[in-house]
């Protein structure tokens, strides 16, 4: 009985380890030898097998869609493919640091938002508000919206993730806003996006994917007639693209130390395991709450997040070129990129909650880029709320800049309650200095590539 509990979630067993109120069911398996000393040397105790994608050569239409993948001729600069900024040795993230990649015809016009990793995707669900119910499939959005407005909504923390993952909130969906429901549908905004590949039209992009190389394969997968519509065209070549992502497995190995450890193939270092700890301590970072660090009970694992969209009102960047207009501010959900949820105000400045896999590789955070290093990230969430000096500029009255980047009407959908931000000013912040450095190792575990001892 406790094994299974154990494997569901030891990151909790040990944030409640390290707790005054440590409940006596986690109290009695730290009781027995075995599971003290296999923890204390970092050990999971109880190994999990984990069910990661099979691998298998890619099929005609993946390695087609790798080739599309790479192809800097859809660009009219002729020098930027899907692959310029979800490179894949950045884990399919941005190679560098800028807070937007550059794009449009000569490679010099500033994106408006952050380069995502591509990866652990395959496990996304369309964008809805509220989990995913066959039973409401006809009611709208607009229909669940009003309906999250009448439901209350469960804290979240570390230790209660089975009621918030039920949260009439919205989740899912692609892009920091969510608006794109598949892989194929991803790709083509940056496709034709003049800030990004700037490709142009559908038949100008057609015309470019009538003269690649790859060709006589799409006519061969598709049907002679596949250049016949423009937007066939296209649409078949992304098909491929999402096939590629789907059944490479360099977009979702799993292969991470955590990973291993969990399989009791890895030890946490003690740093590693006092940041996992604090990781899932309500009382601490918190981290658990939205980024679900327990597998699947069908062997899934974790993705390190719960896919649902947050307010948390990060600091303006003034290095986006976008910013320079002060009347400009980007409020994800409701605009100005996404047009369906306009009206829905009270999601402004919410943004889909990224996975933390692989974080640790990235060199920006946040859907405008604003901080370049997992300690400014770990500072945010510590001094938001208690020393917001430390965090937002100051106004030119000498006042805190508190949410610069939210309009004033909107600021009342910045999360305030879920911890660590359930703190206030001149509190004592969640965690030490050397409590976020164990974070950020326990952070660093979450990167693929990791090569067990034999």
């Amino acid at each position: 009985m406790h094994r299974g509990w154990f494997v569901a979630g030891v990151g909790l067993l040990l944030a409640a380890a390290a707790s005054a109120s440590d409940p006596p069911r986690e109290s009695a398996l730290l009781a027995d030898p075995a599971v003290s000393i296999a923890v204390a040397q970092g050990e999971n105790p109880y190994p999990v097998h984990l069910v990661r994608p099979p691998e298998a050569p890619l099929s005609a239409m993946a390695r087609l869609g790798r080739a599309a993948f790479f192809d800097t001729s859809l660009s009219s600069s002729g020098r930027l493919s899907c692959a310029a900024c979800h490179s894949p040795e950045h884990a399919y993230g941005p190679p560098g640091g800028a807070p937007a990649a550059n794009g449009g015809p000569a490679v010099s016009r500033q994106g408006v938002r952050a380069v995502p990793s591509l990866m652990y995707l395959e496990r996304q669900p369309g964008f809805s508000i509220g989990p995913d119910d066959d039973e409401n499939e006809n009611v709208s959005l607009t229909q669940l919206a009003v309906l999250g407005q009448q439901v209350p909504r469960a804290k979240k923390t570390a230790t209660n993730t089975a009621e918030t993952a039920a949260n009439v909130v919205p989740q899912g969906g692609l892009f920091w806003d969510g608006r794109a429901d598949t892989l194929q549908d991803q790709a083509l905004g940056p496709l034709l996006s003049p800030l990004e590949m700037d490709g142009g039209s559908v038949a100008t992009v057609a015309a470019k994917l009538r003269r690649a190389p790859y060709a006589a394969r799409m006519v061969r997968l598709f049907g002679a007639s596949v250049f016949a519509t423009p937007r066939l065209a296209v649409a078949e070549a992304l098909f491929a693209v999402a096939r590629y992502q789907i059944e490479d497995s360099s977009f979702h190995p799993y292969t991470s130390k955590f990973d291993y450890w969990l399989e009791g193939k890895a030890r946490l270092s003690p740093e590693e395991l006092r940041g996992y700890r604090l990781f899932n301590n309500p009382e601490k970072a918190n981290c658990g709450g939205c980024h679900l660090d327990q597998p699947r009970p069908d062997g899934l694992p974790p993705l390190f997040t719960d896919g649902q969209f947050e307010a948390l009102g990060a600091p303006r960047n003034p290095a986006l070129v976008v910013n320079r207009d002060p009347a400009y501010f980007d409020l994800g959900i409701c605009g100005p990129y996404r047009t369906d949820m306009r009206n829905e105000t009270q999601f402004c400045g919410m943004f889909r909650t990224p996975t933390l896999r692989n974080v640790a590789a990235r060199h920006v955070f946040f859907h405008n880029g604003v901080f370049h290093s997992l300690r400014e990230v770990q500072d945010f969430y510590n001094y938001r709320d208690t020393e917001p000096g430390r965090v937002y500029p100051h106004a030119a009255d000498g006042t805190v800049a508190r949410f610069d980047d939210i309009p004033p009407a909107y600021r009342r959908n910045v999360d305030v309650e879920d911890p660590p931000f359930d703190r206030h000013l001149g509190d004592q912040p969640a965690m030490t200095p050397e409590e976020e450095l164990d974070i950020i190792a326990f952070l660093r575990t979450l990167t693929d590539g990791f090569q067990p001892a034999q």
